[in-house]
């Protein structure tokens, strides 16, 4: 339903919607998607998730960084979080987003800041620090600083959206790198990516496909979909592919129970956990990426009681509110 998509989209965009939900966002029940906003909180997460045979990928939630003193912000807490991680002798690594280290106003500092992040993570066992993807129009910044870094630093990946056109010869490019597989959670146009589940499906499978035959790293199969996950476990015993190669990925606070059922199946298991409390543009893409992700968030995040105690907040919550509502009373049929 791409109207759907296209309505969480304009929700994760809104400053006015992001500025309220951080503020209220424990109150929303945010915590059941993000890890805290406290290292205490999150290493307890990890440490909860390790113990069940699950490693993590942490990602420092920010969006709308339009300054060098918020970037120098974003990646010093993005180093905070790495001491914390190999300081407590976790199994976890970092997902960064090269727009919350400046790369929208100044692409050479986010270059800088995320140098400096990647000596960092050498420090600290090699540690694996991945590019997050984000819309089209930062593929070019995203790629051109991939390209600076990848010949001085081997602890370094990147997120393929399996709706681009160019996800094809991305994978190309990158088979020694290791890379997370995604559906894609931004609104682009027809002409430079599939519109339709089915076509984004599809080309999922057989780019993870051809990914898993011919890679030279690690490959993060990340997605709910059942059918999927079926399809890609029968693929990966048809062909006798090394445990080493790939990990099943899934996000905090969805899905729980299938995420430690696959990991308890001896698959390499890994949760992306967001950390802070930008949470509100994080969970508005996938709920646009995964519309039937309202269920769950009725169920465990956003109840209506919960919001009924929050009260009126602001007409834009309550805005909000109505609307998924509309929409979870869609997906139930």
């Amino acid at each position: 339903m791409p109207i759907v998509k296209n309505f969480f989209i304009g929700l994760s965009n809104n400053p006015l919607l992001n500025k309220t939900a951080k503020e209220i966002g424990p109150m929303l029940g945010a915590n059941k998607v993000v890890a805290g906003n406290t290292i205490t909180a999150l290493v307890d997460t990890i440490e909860r998730l390790n113990n069940k045979g699950i490693t993590v990928t942490v990602d420092c939630l920010g969006e709308f960084v339009l300054t060098e003193g918020e970037a120098i912000q974003a990646k010093d807490q993005i180093i905070e979080v790495m001491y914390a991680i190999y300081n407590h002798n976790l199994d976890g690594h970092m997902s960064i987003k090269l727009s919350q280290l400046g790369s929208e106003f100044d692409i050479d500092l986010a270059y800088r800041n995320l140098r400096e992040i990647l000596l960092k993570a050498n420090q600290f066992d090699n540690m694996h620090i991945n590019i997050d993807t984000e819309k089209y129009d930062s593929l070019f910044d995203i790629t051109q600083v991939l390209d600076r870094l990848k010949g001085e630093f081997k602890n370094v990946g990147t997120v393929i959206q399996a709706y681009l056109y160019k996800a094809d010869a991305l994978i190309d490019k990158y088979p020694e790198l290791r890379l997370r597989m995604v559906k894609g959670a931004y609104k682009e146009s027809d002409t430079i990516a599939y519109q339709t589940k089915e076509e984004i499906d599809k080309n999922y499978i057989r780019l993870m496909e051809k990914r898993l035959l011919n890679s030279k790293n690690v490959t993060s199969i990340a997605t709910h979909d059942d059918e999927i996950i079926k399809h890609m476990k029968q693929f990966i015993k048809d062909n006798n592919i090394e445990k080493s190669q790939y990990e099943f990925q899934m996000l905090y606070g969805f899905r729980t129970d299938l995420a430690e059922k696959i990991a308890g199946e001896g698959n390499n298991f890994c949760i992306y956990v967001p950390y802070g409390n930008d949470w509100f543009s994080y969970f508005m893409r996938r709920l646009a990426e995964r519309p039937q992700n309202l269920n769950l968030m009725f169920k465990e995040v956003i109840k209506p009681d919960i919001l009924k105690k929050a009260g009126v907040i602001s007409g834009a919550v309550a805005s909000f509110g109505l609307a998924t509502t509309f929409l979870y009373h869609i997906f139930k049929k």
